[in-house]
């Protein structure tokens, strides 16, 4: 059961953070003001009201008709506050109306026993309250705003650092040796990025380092084994005909190529080598070395264009794709060529997964019913001169008549090389055009 996993940016997760500790810490201390502030206006109400009633009851001794809505004796007044008086003391009390405005209540006692009190709802108070309300709300949406603002512009700047880390450790796997993720990254502020920059470029000098012994180590060795080779080969001719010397001929020949591809990848791989360019008709070149290399292939050229390129070198991953289709494919074997496209098909079983997941990897051939066949350097080495010419080549299968899944195999490869339309230059770097203004 596949598992769903919601993929959202870095700069989109701080946002959200903060905006939710905004709002969290806005929403307290406005729950915090809005009780300290009406608190605090309850009891300054109580002390008017206590005030209030206290002048009207010096009033109300010297015989004086209570006024400001006094009342004597109020049947309304609460029981609690009514008991307090009566005990000769005075007091106030909130009386609490579910939705609508609490009233506050003083009593004091008068000197024949009897209860004066007198009350009013808060009123001015609850506008004061509602205002102050608003201006929270107001200020909490303004933290959040301003929070989320701050975070996009950190998290971006994060972001953009991340993203600039990840295309220079791309190309870093592609095989730049001259690009450091520090240097890409940039930035005056040191943070966890940098850390992260330093221990990629320490990893990939590291990887760099063990990649070129093993490369040099490969060159020597083939390259000491050409001398031994090359007197097996003349020591073969030299026996007398028979099944057994053409045996040890055939055997010497291919050691001899296989140490000849040998040197080939060490030197792709060493990205000293560079394209002899020429302008060159691709329809009729590759028509031309088609014919020479497997006169039964079938060619179509569909668009022909004059392309800047290397003719051995296209000529080597020509003769590597055809021989490949001829020794692991069926035919017919299909060359298109299109523009600045070549095409090479073959009917076979296709490419195994592995290949069209990782490309081309030297000593590892490219089907599983290929098991002791080849050495998996054809590919590999049209791949590397792919690279010097700054052309890309790609690979897939086609599909079989029921779906390749449910066909159990593909209908056949396809090796697919696109010519860049700006050649590399001498120095293996694409030329700087000039646009018009």
């Amino acid at each position: 059961m596949k598992r769903f996993t919601l993929r959202t940016g870095i700069r989109w997760k701080i946002t959200l953070a903060i905006a939710a500790v905004g709002a969290l810490i806005a929403l307290a201390l406005s729950l915090v003001v809005h009780s300290a502030a009406r608190v605090s206006m309850l009891d300054n109400q109580r002390n008017v009201q206590l005030d209030r009633v206290q002048f009207i009851s010096r009033n109300a001794d010297a015989g004086r008709k209570p006024m400001m809505g006094a009342k004597i004796n109020d049947p309304e007044l609460p029981a609690p506050l009514r008991d307090k008086a009566r005990g000769g003391r005075r007091g106030t009390y909130v009386q609490e109306n579910g939705r609508a405005l609490p009233e506050v209540w003083a009593a004091v006692p008068l000197g024949n026993g009897q209860v004066l009190s007198i009350h009013s709802q808060f009123r001015e108070s609850a506008d004061m309250m509602r205002d102050l309300d608003q201006a929270l709300v107001i200020g909490s949406l303004a933290v959040v705003i301003g929070g989320s603002a701050l975070g996009v512009l950190i998290g971006g700047q994060i972001s953009r650092r991340l993203r600039k880390a990840a295309a220079a450790a791309t190309r870093v796997a592609h095989g730049d040796p001259d690009v450091r993720v520090r240097d890409a990254v940039g930035g005056v502020v040191r943070d966890e990025t940098d850390d992260l920059a330093r221990a990629v470029d320490a990893m990939a000098d590291a990887l760099q380092e063990r990649l070129e012994a093993e490369r040099r180590v490969t060159a020597d060795i083939a390259h000491e084994l050409r001398t031994p080779v090359t007197g097996l080969l003349t020591a073969a001719e030299l026996l007398p005909p028979g099944r057994p010397t053409e045996l040890v001929r055939d055997r010497a020949q291919a050691m001899r190529v296989l140490v000849e591809d040998v040197l080939e990848v060490a030197r792709l791989d060493s990205a000293s080598e560079r394209a002899e360019l020429q302008d060159v008709a691709l329809g009729e070149f590759v028509s031309r070395r088609v014919a020479s290399l497997m006169p039964e292939a079938t060619i179509r050229i569909v668009a022909d264009e004059i392309v800047s390129t290397d003719p051995r070198r296209l000529e080597r991953i020509l003769g590597n794709l055809l021989a490949n289709a001829a020794r692991y494919g069926r035919a017919p074997v299909e060359v298109d060529v299109e523009g600045r496209v070549v095409r090479v098909r073959d009917h076979g079983p296709g490419f195994p997964e592995a290949l069209l997941r990782e490309g081309p990897s030297r000593f590892r051939t490219g089907s599983t019913d290929r098991a002791g066949v080849g050495h998996g350097l054809g590919l590999t080495i049209a791949a590397g001169q792919a690279r010097v010419l700054g052309a890309r080549l790609t690979f897939r299968n086609v599909a079989g008549p029921g779906g390749q899944d449910r066909a159990g195999e593909a209908a056949g490869a396809v090796a697919v090389l696109w010519l860049p339309e700006h050649a590399p230059t001498a120095t293996g770097s694409f030329p700087i055009l000039q646009l018009p203004v």
